[in-house]
């Protein structure tokens, strides 16, 4: 911890939604954050505010944003079901709060646009919570590509597939295409860059919710990325398969973080062993006819609220560009529409 950081005055945060995603995914990380100070949750819920008096020692319920506003909060996590998130950010925004929002940032390239445009008019700290940039996988695929070990990158095979079909694909979620895919495609345009074109195929559940989502994205460099999402596959695939120009990462067990997070666990009361991934499931890597084990590295989760909170103090930059939402919302956008007509969308410079 840089001294800056340990002079620096916690932020006061507060959360909106006590659901799956704000008790187990925002709730522990900001609690464990030195550099927060959750003061409570909006949630009209009395079981949700139960949950909260019971699990989140200290914290407050309310009713309304502007009640956390009147209580001292400087900044909010948004996690609320996917069809809210443009409408509550842009009231915090307008209230004067630092929003974190969680995927999907908005349902649609044009929402996205408007929101971006008016934290950037008001001055305001705005982040998606793009929070599996900091996966154990995806940092090592990082790493790898950084350091030269792949040659040039030509292709990414990247897979959230799980069999939870009574979880998934939710309606609060939006829809496995902007659920899983909101991560998977951030994920391939941070490493690969902006994007030319997008195919798409899914299926339609009985809820009505597609399900069951490829994606084949071509990049303005020449690579493309393959990526898959779904709530019902019995047999996932390899997490990564990275191919390039000398090497080819392979790696199969998925970041654990989540599972930690839901056992219980958080980043204050694991310390130094938060996020490290057992030495079994570490990836390969692959040259012509020979491989060798490549180590995984530490997930950091635990980085993103800290990193978040010293941009409100002005001490950096936010975990993650507000800008880096729109960009994947046109191109989940691509992919809906090429999913609903079967035809390659081409995506043109913004």
């Amino acid at each position: 911890m840089s001294a800056e950081t340990a002079a620096m005055t916690p932020v006061k945060f507060g959360m909106v939604g006590y659901g799956f995603g704000g008790r187990y995914f925002h709730a522990p990380l900001l609690v464990a954050a030195p550099e927060c100070d959750l003061i409570g949750v909006m949630t009209s819920s009395p079981e949700r505010q139960a949950l909260v008096a019971r699990e989140v020692p200290g914290a407050r319920t309310f009713g309304s944003l502007k009640e956390l506003v009147d209580a001292g909060v400087e900044a909010v996590a948004i996690s609320t079901p996917a069809d809210t998130h443009s409408s509550v950010t842009e009231e915090a925004l307008q209230l004067g709060l630092a929003v974190v929002c969680d995927k999907p940032f908005a349902l649609n390239p044009d929402a996205a646009r408007h929101t971006v445009e008016l934290a950037d008019q008001r001055g305001l700290v705005l982040s998606p919570y793009q929070n599996r940039r900091w996966d154990s996988d995806f940092l090592t695929v990082r790493k790898l590509v950084d350091e030269g070990a792949l040659g040039t990158v030509t292709r990414m095979e990247s897979r959230f597939e799980r069999w939870a079909p009574e979880r998934g694909p939710g309606r609060s979620g939006g829809g496995t295409l902007l659920d899983f895919g909101s991560h998977l495609m951030d994920q391939a345009l941070l490493l690969l860059g902006a994007t030319t074109s997008v195919y798409a195929e899914w299926r339609i559940r009985d809820s009505g919710l597609e399900d069951d989502v490829f994606m084949a994205v071509t990049h303005a460099s020449g690579a493309r990325s393959q990526l898959w999402g779904s709530w019902s596959q019995s047999a996932p695939g390899p997490r990564y398969r990275v191919t390039g120009t000398t090497s080819t990462y392979v790696l199969g067990p998925a970041d654990t973080q989540e599972n930690l997070l839901l056992a219980g666990e958080t980043p204050a009361t694991l310390g130094e062993r938060w996020g490290v991934e057992p030495p079994e499931s570490h990836g390969t890597l692959h040259t012509g006819t020979t491989s060798q084990p490549a180590a995984t590295e530490r997930g950091r989760w635990d980085r993103f609220y800290p990193t978040f909170a010293r941009a409100v103090r002005g001490l950096n930059v936010p975990p993650v560009n507000a800008h880096d939402a729109v960009a994947t919302a046109v191109a989940l956008e691509a992919a809906r529409v090429s999913a609903t007509t079967g035809a390659v969308v081409p995506i043109h410079p913004s």
